[in-house]
């Protein structure tokens, strides 16, 4: 949540998506793509409680355990670290 604060991470994150590199976050972080304005319109999963957070920005929020859209890689929850590090893995490979 403190994240979500900082103008500097905020301006960072848009320009990782500008340039077309990965974006992940986890669990509650994908709160910090969606103050960035990259959620619209994208296919998203997080914890739980931030779901309502995700939709009324225009997302598509599911229960999965890693969701990917474009370089946009948000997680839900620890136990779905395997499959988030295995999509992050594929987009850096992608982007090298």
């Amino acid at each position: 949540d403190k994240l979500r604060l900082e103008p500097a991470a905020i301006a960072l994150i848009k320009a990782f998506d500008d340039a077309g590199k990965p974006v992940a976050a986890s669990g509650h972080g994908p709160g910090t793509p969606c103050d960035a304005g990259l959620v619209r319109n994208r296919q998203v999963t997080s914890w739980p409680s931030l779901r309502k957070d995700l939709e009324n920005a225009g997302a598509h929020w599911q229960d999965s355990e890693v969701v990917r859209d474009g370089q946009l890689i948000p997680r839900r929850q620890p136990d779905d670290l395997p499959a988030f590090a295995a999509a992050i893995i594929d987009a850096l490979g992608a982007t090298a």
